[in-house]
């Protein structure tokens, strides 16, 4: 089956009235997968759901089926299906069974989503789920999506379970670490004196040498190299607060982020549990700002994502490869293999992006104004 037909006739309502949409197709069609699959990524990500789900379907018609052709049957039929479900809009059994027919974890995935959202079973669409995100990238909707089910179905054994506070290993130390690389911006180092203000917090800033030196001997050369080689120094520092975090325990904190007060960092955040993770309101994971204990079993899984990202996949974007996209996937095993009974959940707990706003002001510093944010990094 040729990949190339008479493109179908959409009119700017089968594209959402979407200006970019009109733009994209008034130019090069729908005739082809490419095409259409990069039509429906444009309506995807401007909420264009319904009309998305029928252009992604498009693709997947218009697809050979070769597991050589990119992007996948798959991967149109199961993005096409997740946007009917954002839509309010029933699947077929048809396309499901296309589906499992293609990828049982994509299939698993769509399954226990719909499940989730349609009847609230949280322990059936975990269970329906199983580990699927691991057919993605780290950070991508699914593991977004997956972390929404199952902080949900864990809220309450997490606000339950605390730490032992007679261990006191098991307690996060109060200890803040942060990081510029070079020639630290006035409005940054105030933020720094701030910090160190704060009774009761120690507080701890690396520039990139010291940073540098301090992976080399904790973690050895090939943590310093790849620290270095880094594209952009918002990509360092992801790479570095795990390490630093994992190793001696604490809290990171973001040089562009402040904590409110003292009161409120000690009165809304648990100082009774051992892990303490922030998310936004899509769920994504806060990596500007959380506490852990050190050796954590689930910085040690986001440790091995960020090197496998970092070896295997070094041009891929950045908050998948270094950023949240390596906590999701932490926390999702970390999840899954307690559903499974395989590794008991530590002590740990998740606050909503309420929280993350009572908690941190967000400060204006003028190197995000500057051209110099990694939103365009790509390789």
């Amino acid at each position: 089956m040729s990949d190339t037909v008479q493109s179908p006739q959409l009119s700017p309502s089968d594209l959402a009235n979407n200006e970019r949409a009109i733009a994209y197709y008034n130019e090069h069609g729908c005739g082809t997968v490419e095409a259409a699959f990069h039509l429906a990524n444009i309506l995807h990500t401007d909420r264009c759901v319904a009309e998305a789900a029928r252009v992604y379907h498009i693709g997947y018609e218009l697809h050979s089926k070769s597991p050589d052709q990119h992007p996948g049957a798959h991967i149109l039929l199961h993005v096409s299906l997740l946007c009917q479900l954002k839509a309010g809009l029933p699947l077929s059994d048809e396309d499901m069974e296309a589906l499992k027919g293609l990828s049982i974890p994509l299939y698993n995935y769509i399954a226990g989503i719909r499940t989730a959202w349609n009847t609230g079973d949280l322990v059936k669409a975990t269970r329906m789920m199983g580990n699927c995100y691991d057919e993605f990238h780290t950070g991508e909707e699914c593991d977004r999506l997956y972390l929404e089910v199952v902080n949900r179905l864990y809220q309450e054994q997490m606000h339950n379970g605390v730490a032992d506070a007679r261990v006191p290993s098991t307690l996060i130390p109060r200890k803040i670490y942060m990081y510029w690389d070079n020639e630290t911006p006035e409005e940054v180092e105030r933020n720094f004196e701030y910090h160190r203000s704060l009774k009761g917090l120690e507080v701890k800033t690396f520039n990139q040498a010291e940073a540098a030196q301090w992976l080399y001997e904790v973690y050895g050369v090939e943590a310093r190299n790849l620290f270095m080689g880094m594209r952009h120094p918002a990509e360092a520092a992801d790479f570095l607060r795990v390490h630093v975090i994992q190793a001696l325990g604490g809290w990171w904190l973001d040089a562009d982020i402040r904590i409110r007060s003292e009161e409120v960092f000690f009165g809304r955040l648990s100082q009774h549990h051992s892990h303490v993770f922030l998310l936004t309101h899509d769920c994504v994971v806060h990596n500007d700002f959380f506490g852990s204990v050190a050796n954590s079993p689930i910085l040690g899984d986001v440790l091995l994502s960020l090197y496998r990202n970092c070896y295997l996949f070094p041009s891929l974007y950045i908050p998948y490869k270094t950023g949240p996209g390596p906590f999701e996937r932490g926390l999702n095993r970390t999840f899954h293999a307690d559903f499974n009974r395989t590794r008991a959940l530590p002590s740990m707990i998740t606050y909503d992006n309420h929280v993350f706003s009572e908690v941190i002001e967000e400060l204006h510093v003028e190197y995000k104004f500057q051209g110099k944010s990694w939103h365009g990094v790509s390789n």
